[in-house]
């Protein structure tokens, strides 16, 4: 094929240019993320049961549903959480092979079949099936600068007028409101209801009456009488607007003719329709939104099509509010992706660089440098066919396969070079002989490579994804690589190369290289010449590496990914069980004067809720979202987010309050916070007192590891609750209706739902509740009166009374088991995966009938953990048959592969030294180091084959081809090392991923080629000597006459 494209060097262009050509339209289509849709598809159910408590939700909506959605296919598990707002969500998690559109149809599906058997209440309230990932794509807070609007009034422009816009943008998948909006606020007063002797029905039934939209038909409607000549529409009652409107409904009249109104026994205003969460940026009121991202979508798309449409909404917002960004996940994630085409330059330069100080020859250089765009331009195309993205890790095999895709290209130039020298042919000629002799090498080498990656594109799961997204990357450069080799560099060859200048290899800067170089191979035969005649003591040195490589292997600390630096953190506060929105305001203030005024320097600004957590809602609770500055203002340690957030843990040890500092999570869609998480799960029903009793031992144990930080239970604490008890009895006997009772009772402590108002043309809820004054202490329900059937008022005291007891706000639920959430981090300096295993050891403590199971990114970590030893495996069982197809032997193979622990013994050692851990990125790059510690081993072997075939002896045969082969190994290891050498000292947006993958990667490819140029020679001799058999066959054709190098080989002479 090859001799087709020297003689037509025109078409080899053509195709070359074809394949950039379809790269760059890829280049133009393909969508920009972070990562691939690595989140597993998540459904979530939603129903309410309004007055309920938590252990009715749970009874009569939790299980009921449970149970009704078995047989889905790949789900993987399913959480749930009972509320005492009478809010059921069960969110069920699949697997990646799931479909979420089929995931979310065949929820709906089993979700009719279990319909009737909810609560009426539930039914009509309508139960929602949503598809969406779990935690913000961002957090979106529009701040009163000049405080003339109260939180309140933000939050309704936003719900009334941004709202409903951002939901319809493609790519959201719901919104979360930190506010209110505005509602129709009628606040009772018991005693003056008395007077009039009115129930809150009364004034319910009022309010339904005299607010409503009457449908008064036509005058003049069809059909009609002959002769009519007009027609028009009536209109009657409309909905009521404003406040003096709702004052002056009539609730009855007396005796003497005078009016009852709701004014004369009820305050009137316009308020919140929830006073749940108030919201603060900087001190100022603010509001805020949340925006979740829709399964499957992308989120840089989503993320900038949100601003956008904020941009042109900016006209219409009220004087003085502005809008910030407290929680924003795209700036980190456009900054990563330039840090990496960052390092891909400059990682092409250095190769460049290293390619020129060998070869010695700017055309000879430039040959190789050309393969460079095309395979690259081509790897986009290829990515764009798989319907893949621009991503960290499709950027990162980029630069992992710059190193590589340049080998083959060298191999044919360098051989060309040597026929021309040593054969005094032209250019075309030495191109010609040159392909015949490396021809299948070049194919059996990329075979051989390629496989190292290919089992890594059939595993599933999370970091099945991540595994496949580098395979595809990697192997389609490396065919796209050997495809140029074949095609271009020949043609180029051909035409660009011209024959060597006399003692060229002796003048300048390059002749004191190859004088220094030529002194170097001199004694590096002589060593590995020594190395051979002691070969039992190296022997023995070798299996000290390969011990220190296990030793090494098992303790090295394992995670899922390395935690970034993302350009925010996540401030969680909870308060004692009881605790009123002040006090948490008051700790609020606090964690925010701590930021501007301890943290100026690395803190832009902070976004604060109250009453609202990621474990649920009460006043106890609250949350801030930290704000860090650019990362340009940013570069020294102290100011990192990760520096923050372990200041902000000591300096915030309040005794009031739990305040916990946190990163937010590594994937997005996989939680709200890093760390761990997982379900502590009662196995056996032996109750929710002693689960909170196991959780709480579980939780001191915790406390005592050194391994573990800020464990804690990611839900509510038991609190205090007061029950109602009526004697139905005595009711009965004083004429009360029970309705009458519970409707009272309902509107006085909570608040009841009457209908809707028209508000600037937005319908918004009206809500009757008692005044504030009358719903603050127990002894309060006596102030309240019940009309019985007789007109008479009765209180409450007749015939109820209340008492104390403890229940939970928020019943959880794992796996169709009662399960408590528990989430932690790893103490500095340890690994989440050390944190895991020391979390196993402590729920082995626990009494018997309780377990645990993890979730979110935890989940996926031990999923990644439990597939590593079967992907390293089935990697070098590959590379083992393609190497015994290629050499038609058994015993060479082992050769080549014992000369892998040597590469993985200095990944091992350089992610020891350099603090890093177990992660996906290493993985990867152990399994790169596997196939470039393979690579140049077959280079050496092959050519000892190749002069045993000729009639050399074995050791002879070996120390040749050691010799001979050492320039090329040096110059495509330099290439490979210096290529991850930016992803090795990577600084800033990114680099804890591109350290991860750099530092282990260039440490095994230094292992390989210092230590592995002297141990591949005697593992060859060893195994030769142990396995003589027959003469293999060799990867390429015989060259010809014993002294002529076969593939790859590189002359001692240089042209300039």
């Amino acid at each position: 094929m090859s001799r087709f494209f020297i003689d037509r060097p025109v078409f080899a262009w053509v195709i070359s240019l074809l394949i950039m050509l379809g790269g760059v339209l890829a280049l133009n289509s393909l969508p920009i993320a972070q990562y691939p849709q690595i989140a597993p598809p998540t459904v979530s159910v939603t129903a309410s049961y309004p007055g309920a408590d938590a252990q009715t939700v749970e009874n009569s909506v939790t299980k009921v549903i449970e149970q009704g959605l078995t047989g889905i296919d790949n789900l993987d598990y399913m959480s749930a959480t009972s509320t005492s707002t009478g809010q059921a969500t069960i969110t069920l998690t699949f697997t990646n092979a799931a479909d979420p559109d089929i995931a979310q149809m065949q929820v709906q599906n089993k979700l009719q079949l279990v319909t009737p058997q909810l609560p009426s209440v539930v039914q009509t309230n309508g139960i929602s099936v949503d598809k969406a990932s779990a935690g913000f794509l961002m957090v979106i807070a529009f701040v009163s600068t000049d405080g003339r609007m109260s939180s309140t009034d933000v939050s309704d422009y936003i719900d009334s007028t941004l709202n409903d816009s951002l939901r319809r943008i493609e790519g959201v998948g719901s919104t979360k409101l930190f506010g209110s909006s505005y509602a129709m606020r009628i606040w009772l007063d018991p005693e003056k209801l008395s007077k009039y002797q009115l129930n809150p029905d009364d004034v319910s039934a009022a309010i339904q009456a005299q607010n409503t939209q009457v449908s008064a038909g036509q005058l003049g409607g069809l059909p009609v009488r002959p002769g009519q000549q007009l027609n028009a529409t009536v209109t009657a009652r409309s909905r009521l607007q404003t406040p003096e409107q709702f004052r002056n409904i009539i609730l009855k009249s007396t005796t003497d003719g005078s009016l009852v109104r709701i004014n004369d026994v009820a305050t009137v205003e316009l308020g919140a329709e929830t006073y749940t969460t108030t919201s603060q940026y900087d001190g100022k009121p603010a509001g805020g939104l949340a925006i979740n991202l829709a399964t499957g979508a992308n989120a840089l798309d989503t993320a900038e099509k949100v601003k956008a449409a904020i941009e042109r909404m900016k006209p219409t917002f009220p004087e003085g509010v502005e809008v910030v960004y407290p929680y924003d996940t795209t700036p980190f994630v456009r900054l990563s992706i330039e840090e990496v085409v960052r390092t891909l330059i400059d990682a092409i330069v250095l190769v460049f660089v290293v390619m020129f100080i060998f070869l010695q020859n700017i055309r000879a250089t430039l040959i190789p440098s050309l393969a460079v765009p095309v395979v690259l331009l081509g790897t986009f195309g290829v990515l764009a066919l798989f319907g893949y993205s621009i991503n960290t890790l499709t950027m990162f095999a980029m630069v992992l396969a710059i190193g590589l895709l340049v080998d083959d290209a060298i191999v044919v130039v360098e051989n060309v070079e040597r026929v021309m020298e040593e054969e005094g042919l032209s250019p075309k000629e030495a191109t010609r002989k040159s392909m015949g002799e490396i021809t299948g090498a070049l194919i059996g080498i990329a075979t051989v490579l390629s496989a190292v990656f290919v089992p890594m594109a059939f595993f599933g799961g999370s970091v099945g994804v991540i595994y496949r997204q580098f395979a595809v990357t990697i192997v389609s450069a490396m065919v796209l690589s050997v495809a140029v080799a074949l095609i271009l560099t020949p043609a180029l060859c051909a035409t660009l190369l011209k024959p060597p200048k006399e003692h060229a290899k002796s003048r300048g800067f390059f002749g004191w290289f190859n004088r220094n170089f030529d002194r170097t191979t001199h004694a590096y035969r002589s060593g590995t010449a020594g190395i051979l005649a002691r070969s039992g003591r190296f022997l023995l040195l070798f299996l000290v590496i390969g011990i220190a490589m296990g030793w090494m292997f098992v303790r090295l600390p394992s995670s899922f990914l390395p935690e970034e630096d993302q350009g925010f953190l996540i401030t969680m506060v909870q308060l004692p069980v009881g605790a009123t929105a002040d006090r948490t305001e008051k700790v609020l203030d606090k964690v925010r004067s701590h930021f501007l005024e301890q943290e100026k320097d690395a803190v832009e600004g902070v976004f604060s809720i109250n009453g609202f957590g990621f474990s649920g809602q009460g006043q106890n609770l609250g949350i801030a979202f930290v704000r860090l500055k650019a990362f340009d203002e940013r570069k020294t340690p102290a100011v990192s987010a990760s520096a923050v957030a372990g200041r902000a843990m000591g300096a915030l040890q309040l005794r009031d309050a739990m305040v916990f500092t946190l990163s937010p999570p590594a994937i997005q869609g996989m939680g709200n916070t890093g760390g761990f998480s997982f379900y502590l799960q009662d196995m056996t029903g032996a109750g929710h007192e002693k689960l909170m009793a196991t959780r709480n031992q579980l939780l001191g144990l915790a406390a005592q590891d050194k391994q573990l930080a800020a464990t804690r239970p990611n839900g509510l604490e038991d609190e205090p609750q007061l029950v109602v008890d009526i004697d139905q009895e005595k009711a009965s006997a004083l004429g009360l209706s029970l309705a009458d009772i519970n409707d009272t009772l309902s509107t006085a402590w909570g608040s009841t739902y009457v209908n809707d108002f028209l508000d600037r043309g937005r319908v918004k809820k009206v809500y009757l509740q008692s005044a504030a004054d009358f719903r603050m202490q127990p002894e309060d329900l006596a102030k309240w009166e019940v009309r019985n059937a007789s007109g008479t008022m009765v209180p409450f005291a007749s015939f109820a009374s209340t008492r104390w007891t403890f229940g939970s706000p928020r019943l959880e639920r794992f796996n169709g088991a009662s399960a408590v959430e528990i989430q932690g981090q790893a103490a500095p300096g340890v690994s989440s995966g050390v944190a895991m295993d020391a979390i196993d050891g402590l729920v082995a403590k626990l009494p018997a009938g309780y377990d645990h199971e993890w979730t979110g990114l935890s989940h996926q970590e031990r999923l990644s953990s439990n597939q590593a030893t079967a992907l390293y495996a089935i990697s070098v069982l590959v590379i083992f048959l393609c190497l015994a197809a290629l050499y038609e032997s058994w015993s060479i193979p082992f050769a080549v592969l014992l000369s892998v622990p040597i590469g993985i013994f200095g990944a091992l050692l350089a992610a020891s030294l350099f603090g890093q851990s177990n992660d996906v990125y290493f993985k990867v790059g152990l399994l790169t180091t596997i196939g470039l510690a393979a690579k140049n081993a077959i280079l050496i072997v092959e050519f000892a084959i190749e002069r045993q075939a000729h009639g050399m002896g074995l050791v002879e045969a070996t120390l040749d081809a050691a010799r001979q082969r050492l320039r090329p190994i040096l110059m495509t290891s330099f290439a490979f090392i210096l290529g991850v050498t930016p992803l090795a000292i990577a600084s800033g947006a990114g680099s804890g991923a591109q350290n991860a993958i750099g530092i282990g990667v260039m440490g095994g490819m230094i292992a390989a080629t210092v230590l592995g140029v002297f141990f591949v020679p005697l593992l060859f001799v060893v195994v030769r000597r142990i396995f003589p058999g027959r003469h293999p066959v060799a990867g390429a054709p015989a060259p010809g006459p014993a002294s002529a190098p076969p593939v790859g080989e590189a002359g001692d002479a240089r042209s300039v």
